[in-house]
């Protein structure tokens, strides 16, 4: 595809494909692991045509032996078996790229009998993040450069955007098609049929006990505590659901990935730390959409900003995890009664910290390095970098190891 453009994830398949025998490619539905996936396939059997659906239901075995390699099943739910073809095919030829797989991870999470243990591989895709957007996937990832070079190697742009700039970013989202394809109108309504459809669909599929409603009201109160450490129990009562039922759909939302719980990073050295998880939609465009908000409303709440600026620089970092070389994890702190609290613990191997802090401000001063000073003294040479992402234009050191960085230095 001439217009295919580059994600972050390529240069970890084509490593993966000429490694291991199978690949599944995970991430929410439509953030394009299809069209990434088609970029290393050979031959491609879309399993949601039905005539491809019934050959494969009457011999995989067969089918797969006579194709192309590699080969792309695509929607493999559709025809469950497949993966018991792709494990037998793999048990008796574990050659490198042979197979990657696309389709629902709900099914694969709630199969039974999962054939694919030990033999097919995740590989996690994400909305499109800004850097892929711009075209700029071809540099390290960020995450790489602050730990080999420190916060100050993030340069400030040439061309600077404010807080109403961030947050249009943020309302179009990372999903490919809207934020690629259509104006405001059109991306409200692709994102609204996206819920509806998660609603009406994927929420009661296999499960007739969830009632769409319901799923509905429960997003909603999950969408208005995005980025806080709310607990469950109070999402629930929000919603008028039991914790039972609560918990049931969170986790459906994690399968699809459209919810994330960020945890808690905890250190023995460090007292009174809060373990409560930070629960978070994935997409800013999603949580826009599930609010209904527009700009307008956004800029006229000081929480709402704040939740939408937060979910969209956090999807930065989310989408350069499987890009590092470095295996990074994402965490949250807190103290409880909130004396101290960091946005983004960034941990890397060693115990190695990157330590983030998010800001809707054009000007952050030394105050806003407040608490990443705090946890630098605390924990000493662990600390690699301190970084106050802020709606400014300008790039400063704020402190040893800690410098002030406009958000569009993670996309340069």
């Amino acid at each position: 595809m001439t217009d295919y453009l580059q994600r972050l994830i390529d240069p970890v398949m084509t490593e993966l494909v000429a490694d291991l025998p199978a690949i599944m490619v995970v991430g929410p539905r439509a953030c394009g692991k299809t069209t990434t996936a088609r970029q290393f396939s050979r031959t491609i059997f879309e399993l949601s045509v039905p005539a491809t659906a019934e050959a494969f239901n009457t011999d995989p075995d067969a089918i797969l032996r006579g194709s192309a390699e590699p080969i792309l099943i695509d929607e493999w739910q559709e025809v469950p078996t497949v993966l018991g073809a792709v494990k037998r095919s793999v048990d008796a030829d574990a050659g490198e790229g042979r197979f990657l797989l696309t389709g629902s991870v709900n099914a694969r999470l709630t199969s039974q009998t999962w054939a694919g243990t030990g033999r097919v591989v995740p590989v996690h895709a994400t909305p499109m993040s800004e850097r892929e957007l711009e075209g700029k996937q071809h540099h390290s990832s960020f995450i790489d450069v602050i730990a080999r070079e420190g916060a100050g190697a993030l340069q400030a742009p040439s061309t600077s955007l404010d807080l109403r700039d961030y947050l249009e970013r943020a309302i179009r989202g990372g999903f490919p098609e809207p934020a690629l394809r259509y104006r405001r109108r059109a991306r409200e309504r692709w994102y609204g049929g996206y819920w509806d459809q998660i609603y009406s669909r994927d929420a009661v599929s296999g499960n007739s006990d969830r009632d769409p409603d319901r799923v509905r009201r429960f997003v909603h109160a999950f969408a208005l505590n995005s980025g806080s450490t709310v607990e469950l129990l109070k999402l629930a009562q929000a919603a008028e659901l039991s914790r039972n039922t609560a918990q049931d759909y969170e986790q459906l939302l994690k399968n699809l990935f459209l919810v994330e719980t960020i945890p808690a990073w905890t250190q023995r050295r460090l007292k009174r730390l809060a373990k409560a998880p930070k629960r978070l939609i994935t997409d800013s465009g999603l949580l826009a959409a599930a609010l209904n908000l527009d700009m307008d409303t956004i800029v006229r709440d000081g929480k709402l900003v704040g939740q939408v600026l937060e979910t969209f620089v956090i999807a930065q970092w989310r989408a350069e995890l499987e890009a590092s070389e470095l295996s990074p994890r994402l965490y949250h702190l807190r103290q409880q009664q909130g004396r101290h609290e960091v946005d983004l613990i960034v941990e890397l191997p060693g115990d190695r910290i990157i330590a983030v802090e998010i800001k809707a401000d054009s000007a952050p001063n030394r105050k806003a390095a407040y608490h990443l000073e705090w946890l630098a003294s605390e924990i000493g040479d662990r600390f690699e970098a301190g970084v106050v992402l802020h709606t400014g234009p300008h790039a400063f050191p704020l402190g040893d190891k800690i410098h002030a960085v406009p958000i569009s230095a993670l996309w340069q």
